[in-house]
């Protein structure tokens, strides 16, 4: 398989964690590289569901190396409740799972901020999961946060934290909110880290020595290209780089030793949150919604849903510099006689054929429309490529000649058994 970088080519959600489950029987290890638990990866296998936060989807699999790189943003407490979540199902952490030392925290503060930033805005409202994330890159750009270093350095974490809490009570007082517990989150933390300990290493160096084995990594992005700090639509986006440079500043693994890029994205359109998403369309959400699909993994808030946007994935191979297409969620347009794909923008005479960068532009974007018949017959149960019916081959071509990468994943389901490639 070589060095993969898995990246969303949408607003994120884009079933990036069935793919990367799929993909890890190839690799050796598994690294997250940016986001923290606003990310949700959800895996079925067999009937069991498997919701995955923090932790590589790779853990899943046996024999397999996970690492949460430097890139990641981490809640301790968190963390260790997504560890005893999976050791309960019998899942095989200790041995298996690395933590970054250098891997930045989210503390109580952090959420609070995120909480009282978004009331602040109104009707100006990101859509933040206000899981503190933002908060923590902050502190990370302002030289200020604490890391897993720190945290399970006992003789200097409680001065630098008591030093961040005041800080940081001065800041929710002035919004009005209730302070932060310092004695609270000491105790909640120091236990936290005491587990965390023996999970934590230099990161960088066990990839480093890995690569020169000749084991092969699988590097798992969180959210989407859309989301992106410097290439979404901002700022309605999450706080660090989800797109595929941010594989290599988040896990410290250069860019030379990258050998291709996969983007995953679905048969249509969706986000979270609140900013611009030209193809949305009330109809295909409520037919999305009423068969159960497009419900958070993280907050279980309803998706917003819209037809397939070339124009976007088309932006989002540029960026990442995307070779293979991973297309998911086919089987949910199964029961439409007609499928509308958004190929161009315009705003008044204007046509565009790139993402524009000024928000307010894209808001005001009306999609032009490309029609593809529908298939009309169930794709669920289809294993092989030969037998998947010919007017959604051709919607699948489409999509990735409109995208501008090779198309080689076609997921019909969320199982790993329902993935067809090709």
């Amino acid at each position: 398989m070589a060095n993969t970088i898995l990246v969303g080519a949408q607003w994120g959600d884009e079933g990036k964690g069935k793919i990367i489950d799929v993909l890890t029987e190839q690799a050796d290890i598994v690294v997250r590289t940016q986001g923290g638990n606003n990310a949700g990866h959800t895996v079925f296998i067999g009937k069991q569901k498997y919701v995955l936060h923090l932790i590589p989807s790779g853990i899943l699999r046996k024999g397999k190396t996970c690492v949460i790189g430097n890139g990641v943003v981490i809640d301790p407490v968190s963390l260790v409740s997504e560890i005893d979540g999976l050791e309960k199902m019998n899942v095989k952490v200790n041995g298996n799972l690395f933590i970054s030392e250098t891997a930045h925290l989210v503390f109580p503060y952090h959420r609070e901020l995120d909480a009282q930033r978004e009331i602040l805005k109104g009707k100006n409202k990101i859509g933040t999961t206000k899981r503190g994330i933002g908060p923590a890159y902050g502190d990370k750009a302002a030289r200020t946060g604490l890391r897993i270093i720190d945290l399970i350095n006992t003789e200097s974490f409680e001065s630098r934290l008591k030093l961040k809490i005041k800080e940081n009570n001065e800041v929710l007082k002035a919004f009005g909110a209730k302070p932060i517990s310092f004695s609270q989150v000491h105790a909640a933390y120091r236990e936290a880290g005491d587990r965390l300990k023996p999970f934590v290493a230099n990161t960088v160096v066990l990839l480093d020595k890995a690569i020169r084995r000749g084991e092969e990594i699988l590097f798992e992005g969180a959210q989407g290209t859309f989301l992106d700090i410097d290439h979404g639509t901002y700022p309605f986006v999450t706080s660090s780089n989800t797109t595929a440079g941010g594989a290599c500043t988040g896990s410290g693994v250069a860019p030379n030793r990258m050998d291709r890029v996969v983007g995953v994205m679905k048969a249509y359109t969706t986000r979270v949150g609140e900013g611009p998403l030209p193809t949305e369309n009330a109809e295909i959400a409520d037919m999305l919604h009423a068969m159960g699909r497009e419900f958070g993994a993280t907050t279980g808030r309803a998706r917003r849903c819209g037809w397939f946007d070339s124009v976007a994935t088309r932006h989002a191979t540029m960026v990442n510099g995307i070779d293979e297409l991973a297309v998911t969620n086919l089987d949910g347009l199964d029961t439409l006689e007609t499928i509308k794909v958004c190929i161009g923008y315009k705003v008044g005479k204007t046509r565009y054929d790139y993402v524009p960068n000024d928000v307010e532009t894209l808001a005001k974007c009306e999609p032009i429309y490309a029609e593809f018949p529908g298939w009309l017959t169930p794709t669920d149960k289809i294993r092989d490529w030969k037998k998947m019916p010919a007017k959604a081959k051709s919607y699948l071509k489409a999509l990735a000649e409109l995208t501008g990468a090779k198309l080689t994943i076609a997921s019909v389901g969320p199982a790993r058994e329902q993935t067809i490639f090709l």
